[in-house]
C-alpha cells in the first residue's frame, strides 16, 4: 500500500487504527512459517451516487513478520479483495453486526465520519490506497 496525503474517493483510499495490527505466525507449505495479519480500518466508498463510511479490517498474509502496523502496509501489495467490511452507514441505513452494542460501537464512528467526509477519524492514520 501507499500513503497519500490527499484524500480522492477514486483512488479507494483507507484510513488504518496503526496501533491494532494482529499478527499471527502460521505454518505453510513443507513447514515453511508465513505471517497472517489484520489491522483495522475505515473507508469511503460510493454507490448510485450515495456516499457510504465503512469500518472493518485489512487483511494480508506475508512472507516477513512486519515490524509494525505501517511495514504491515507497505507490504501489503494485493488489493483485489479491498477490505473487509464489517459495518456501513449510508446516512439513513446501517449494514453490519447483528448484535446492540456492536452496532452501536459502528454508528458510534460511522456517523461523525459521515458527517465530516472526508475527514480521518480521529485514531486513524490516513489515507493509505493500493
Amino acid at each position: 500500500m501507499i500513503r497519500e496525503g490527499k484524500f480522492l474517493i477514486s483512488r479507494r483510499p483507507y484510513a488504518v487504527d496503526m496501533g491494532s495490527l494482529k499478527i499471527e505466525e502460521r505454518e505453510g507449505y513443507k513447514g515453511r512459517a508465513y505471517y497472517s495479519g489484520t489491522v483495522r480500518a475505515v473507508w469511503f466508498r460510493r454507490r448510485d451516487g450515495i456516499t457510504m463510511a465503512c469500518t472493518g479490517i485489512l487483511w494480508d498474509s506475508q512472507d516477513a513478520r512486519p515490524a509494525d502496523a505501517a511495514a504491515f502496509l507497505t507490504a501489503h501489495t494485493d488489493g483485489r479483495y479491498g477490505g473487509d467490511c464489517k459495518g456501513r452507514w449510508d446516512g439513513t441505513r446501517y449494514w453490519g453486526a447483528q448484535e446492540p452494542d456492536v452496532i452501536e460501537r459502528h454508528l458510534d464512528l460511522l456517523r461523525p465520519m459521515l458527517e465530516h467526509f472526508p475527514g480521518v477519524p480521529p485514531g486513524f492514520d490516513g489515507w493509505w490506497r493500493f
